[in-house]
């Protein structure tokens, strides 16, 4: 009988102890991969957001260009993958704090603008900075989208990174928000 008890234990040993195991490896991998802090995605590095699973240098770029957000289904709008969104969750925060003080440093500065001329800061702000200052993708292949005439703009278009109202986007997520291509004029042979 107590050769049948040992026996009987040994082998319940035997199958229980692959099955622990194989448990125990994804787990210490997750916590491998976890960052040990949550991450803030208005403040957090690009180094930072690369430590969360499933975000690599490329979606890193997309999150930090698609500051500041007020939720982290704030994401899918910056071009993340839902199965990612959905991975790093628990492990990310949006900190109001963050948008409510960026919001303060930017209203000092037209205050400051106001006691001159009026009229005169705006026209010479405007005027140089519109053909000066196009924006440059954070990743390379994305589109332009005009928010204004629902229209996305490729690289090498005129429009591309200098309307007012506009933000990059891949065309994929441009297409799927509604926006439309906008129309070029094709060269005309005699």
């Amino acid at each position: 009988m107590r050769k049948g008890l040992l026996c009987s234990l040994g082998l319940m040993l035997t199958l229980a102890l692959p099955a622990v195991a194989g448990q125990a490896a994804p787990a210490k991998a997750a916590q491998a991969k976890a960052p040990a802090a949550v991450v803030n995605l208005n403040t957090a590095s690009e180094a930072d957001l690369v430590a969360l699973p499933g975000v690599g240098p490329a979606t890193a770029k997309k999150i930090i260009a698609g500051r500041p957000y007020t939720s982290v289904a704030d994401l899918a709008k910056a071009g993340v993958p839902k199965n990612t969104i959905e991975k790093i969750t628990s492990m990310v925060t949006v900190s109001a704090a963050t948008s409510a003080a960026a919001a303060p440093a930017a209203k000092p500065a037209p205050a400051p603008a106001a006691p001159t001329p009026a009229p005169a800061a705006p026209t010479a702000a405007r005027t140089p900075s519109a053909p000066a200052t196009a924006q440059q993708p954070p990743v390379k292949g994305m589109v332009w989208v005009n928010l204004s005439t629902k229209v996305f703009h490729r690289e090498g278009d005129r429009y591309y990174g200098n309307t007012k109202n506009g933000k990059f986007m891949t065309e994929a997520d441009a297409g799927k928000a509604g926006y439309r291509e906008a129309k070029t004029e094709k060269k005309k042979t005699p």
